[in-house]
């Protein structure tokens, strides 16, 4: 399919395309659909992805829950000297992504880690689950940050870990129904009021997802990193993230230096990446509408 295309059903998608931007997917649509040049990709996905579905970010007002700055919530710190207060944060960010649907973001993704005769590996910093729910082969994910729907055991001599626990509420105490509005003061929960390990029964559970201060799941990193040493990366998709913060940093300068190309999805355009560059490409826009759009040839 040519940017021609592409182009002219563009009303499907909701994107208004530009000169610039048609010039642009022709000549993107070209190298992904080259077998000589384009085998294997690897995408970084951020919460600009999610936010397409009404997920906050952690940036501006979406980094704000009530009165608490999410920041302070997200901390190991903040988990041992009042786990009721970041539960009951937790259960509103579980509750807010069962409540969300995978976008068109999501199901491009999906439908690129089933196509046969591409290498493709999604390291995602998202953890509110919606890249399984949109179908991608789990195979093709590595979760940096964890997940909403993980729980482990906090008791040092325990390794307890639930896998894919959708239950809302988790307990009768973290029903949102019970928080009151925004303007009342939450409850004051006990700890026998907040989820317990099941197998050695005094541990709390906590969300299995990486706390500000703690160190990447050194699994997935090691995955990461044998997939780029196998395979070599033709293509590095950022969508939604910024490419200055680590790890996103740290694997576009892996590829750059391997010889592969970058192309950036987001809401605004990164300074770093000159629009002379023949080895770069930025689609800006809503990354649900950008995404499927420019993988058409490949998905559709």
């Amino acid at each position: 399919m040519s940017s021609k295309e592409v182009s002219e059903d563009h009303e499907d998608w909701d994107v208004d395309i530009s000169a610039e931007m048609s010039s642009s997917l022709d000549r993107f649509h070209r190298f992904i659909t080259d077998p000589t040049k384009c085998k294997t990709i690897l995408a970084l996905v951020g919460a600009g992805l999610s936010a397409a579905s009404g997920l906050p970010t952690f940036r501006g007002s979406g980094g704000y829950w009530r009165k608490y700055n999410s920041i302070d919530l997200a901390t190991p710190d903040a988990f041992y000297s009042n786990p009721g207060l970041v539960w009951q944060f937790y259960a509103h960010r579980r509750h807010m992504a069962l409540n969300a649907e995978p976008n068109d973001g999501h199901n491009a993704l999906a439908k690129l880690s089933h196509v046969k005769g591409i290498n493709f590996l999604t390291i995602s910093q998202n953890v509110d689950g919606l890249s399984q729910r949109g179908g991608q082969d789990p195979q093709t994910l590595l979760e940096f940050h964890g997940s909403l729907f993980e729980l482990q055991c906090t008791e040092f001599s325990c390794s307890y870990v639930e896998k894919n626990n959708f239950e809302d509420p988790l307990t009768g105490s973290l029903d949102l129904q019970n928080f009151g509005s925004k303007n009342h003061p939450l409850p004051s929960l006990e700890i026998d009021q907040l989820p317990h390990c099941p197998r050695c029964r005094k541990g709390l559970l906590r969300p299995g997802v990486l706390w500000f201060g703690e160190s990447l799941p050194l699994q997935a990193v090691d995955k990461a990193d044998e997939f780029i040493v196998r395979n070599g990366v033709d293509l590095i998709l950022v969508i939604g993230t910024s490419r200055t913060i680590w790890p996103a940093a740290s694997y576009v300068d892996i590829v750059k230096n391997q010889g592969g190309k970058i192309a950036i999805f987001n809401t605004e355009r990164d300074e770093l990446e000159s629009s002379e560059d023949c080895n770069s490409w930025q689609f800006i826009g809503d990354c649900a509408k950008t995404l499927p759009l420019a993988l058409a040839p490949l998905i559709k």
